[in-house]
């Protein structure tokens, strides 16, 4: 059953893109240090934490790992950048396949309540409680190209800008990589004179709600789409509420839970 639910988590071909990436054991001349562990075992181990919301005490034994070392290991690969490299990994390969549409991006954010640490702020629509704001870029399709944590009580267009610097430079199928899109869309919360001058400087169009004048729902069919990736995104339980103290540590488990979505949709067999 372990083996089962382990391949389930990390299927082989979700392996092969993150074993490369992973950083290497290197032993110390003089001995003693940490001992070496199963890479695929931890990367499960942390992937489970992720989709199940437990805390890394109650991580089941059955993983071969113990949590303390999971914990550590975790750490250790979040210093070394191993999510956005994997991220960027899925992104390519789907970019090859032809698979992500350039002809827009959709920005959006959501609030979620934390218990502690950084990168949080008094929540202004939630009666000033404690919270963390995930902001999420998305091709037209809604798979996540970038993402961002910041205090609740951030502005979403505050995010606008870094998100749109963010996107990857993500392999095609045929060409150069390929970081920008047609068009940014995006609710009324994220218009500026500023934003759209910005936008039209790097030869982007705006399709940005204009308040008083336009509603969200000018936008279309666009926004579900979006809100269809942050639910996605909301399906991985260690992200529905903030535990960690390190922001770092919850932006993460974010960049994970995007590259494991994106994922999703390079292992959906084609029709």
């Amino acid at each position: 059953m372990r083996v089962d639910l382990s391949r389930r988590l990390v299927p082989d071909e979700l392996w092969e893109l993150a074993a490369p990436l992973v950083p290497r054991f290197a032993s110390r001349p003089q001995g003693g240090g940490t001992a070496p562990v199963d890479e695929r075992a931890v990367f499960t181990a942390v992937v489970y934490v992720l989709t199940s919301g437990c805390a890394w005490r109650y991580l089941p034994e059955s993983f071969g790992v113990s949590p303390a070392t999971a914990h550590r290991r975790f750490t250790a690969w979040t210093e070394a950048g191993l999510w956005r490299r994997l991220h960027r990994a899925v992104l390519d390969e789907l970019g090859v396949r032809g698979e992500l549409d350039w002809t827009s991006a959709i920005v959006d954010a959501a609030s979620v309540r934390a218990k502690r640490g950084s990168l949080t702020g008094p929540n202004p629509v939630d009666r000033g409680k404690k919270g963390s704001k995930l902001h999420v870029l998305s091709e037209a399709q809604g798979l996540p190209l970038a993402v961002a944590v910041s205090g609740a009580n951030l502005h979403d267009s505050q995010a606008f800008k870094p998100l749109i610097l963010g996107i990857p430079a993500v392999r095609s199928r045929r060409g150069p990589r390929r970081r920008k899109p047609v068009k940014v869309r995006a609710d009324k919360a994220y218009y500026s004179a500023e934003h759209i001058r910005w936008l039209r400087s790097r030869n982007l169009i705006a399709r940005i709600a204009r308040p008083g004048i336009e509603s969200g729902e000018r936008l279309g069919r666009h926004p579900w789409k979006i809100e269809r990736s942050i639910s996605w995104l909301f399906g991985y339980r260690r992200l529905t509420v903030r535990y960690e103290r390190k922001g770092s540590h919850f932006f993460a488990f974010l960049g994970l839970a995007a590259a494991l979505t994106c994922y999703k949709k390079l292992a959906k067999p084609t029709t």
